[in-house]
């Protein structure tokens, strides 16, 4: 059995460059020196961080630690959730902010000083939070894939499906990040969308929907991963000038008054179409089939924050 108070570490070297590299080995001479008890492993590619997450959860350890950024934060959120065990909640997840998009370690307070994220982890202070999930059919198995900070359809998730194409010819994914919201900010396609709100059907000519259960990259501002409520934000489609004027308030954190922006709470959404929309859940690109079912389950997950 494994000793309740050692670490379970995943480092995700996929999360960025060089730097990022040399980082690890910082952290993990920190870790060192602060006498913490520890098990670390390393992710091998796309859906490691997800298989090491379960090894770590069925093995029993009580402190999974996660090295990297949203995308294998939401991978190890998905390899506890299809673990074996029962009580879930009784793993507490710590976060160590690496690499680039640490969207949901900054809605913590978690920033980018890894000597404090790692001093968080030692004083183990836990908040049961809440988990959003999604359901689907990619054209062979009905899945269910789970988020923590939002799920996009449409402009925010081309902008992620460009942006791992590109990052193969630019090699560095902040840069290819930027170049491809250039290169759609000027696209601004617009999707043919059904939606079903509140019991409320939504119909029409749609650049984006953000289902948050944090800040959702800045388009459900309001949202908190411990209400039990998931945040809706529809961006209707905008003329050029109003493009700019949203990004601007998005930068300002006050995406909900732009006028093409209609806001929703809500414990559950479903996409009945988005005809040729990507979707993805915390980064992640899903291989989806409409229709979708987004919901939360309240205080599902334990995290250890600040």
């Amino acid at each position: 059995m494994v000793d309740p108070h050692k670490w379970g570490v995943i480092y995700n070297p996929k999360a960025g460059t060089r730097k990022v590299k040399k980082r690890w080995k910082e952290i993990k001479e920190y870790m060192d020196a602060c006498d913490v008890s520890y098990d670390y492993m390393q992710s091998e590619g796309f859906g490691s961080v997800e298989r090491l997450a379960g090894i770590l959860a069925n093995n029993g350890y009580k402190t999974i630690v996660i090295v990297g950024g949203d995308g294998a934060l939401n991978d190890a959120l998905n390899g506890i959730m299809n673990s074996d065990i029962q009580n879930k909640d009784e793993i507490g997840i710590g976060i160590i902010p690496n690499g680039i998009g640490n969207y949901f370690a900054q809605f913590w307070g978690i920033d980018m000083d890894y000597k404090k994220a790692v001093d968080t982890i030692i004083k183990n202070r836990r908040r049961r939070i809440d988990v959003g999930y999604c359901k689907f059919y990619d054209g062979e198995h009905h899945q269910k894939r789970f988020f923590l900070n939002a799920i996009n359809i449409g402009f925010g998730a081309r902008i992620v499906k460009v942006t791992d194409g590109t990052k193969r010819f630019w090699g560095v994914k902040l840069l290819s990040y930027v170049a491809a919201f250039f290169l759609l900010f000027f696209e601004r396609n617009i999707y043919r969308m059904h939606l079903c709100i509140n019991g409320e059907h939504i119909r029409g000519r749609i650049m984006n929907v953000c289902v948050g259960n944090a800040w959702g990259y800045g388009q459900t501002p309001s949202a908190v991963p411990y209400n039990g409520w998931l945040d809706v934000s529809v961006i209707y489609r905008p003329k050029l000038m109003q493009t700019m004027m949203g990004l601007w308030l998005l930068i300002q954190g006050r995406i909900l008054n732009h006028k093409l922006v209609k806001s929703y709470r809500t414990k559950k959404v479903q996409v009945l179409r988005a005809r040729n929309a990507p979707v993805d859940a915390d980064g992640r690109i899903l291989p989806k089939q409409f229709p979708l079912k987004i919901a939360i389950i309240p205080e599902k997950l334990t995290l250890i924050i600040p």
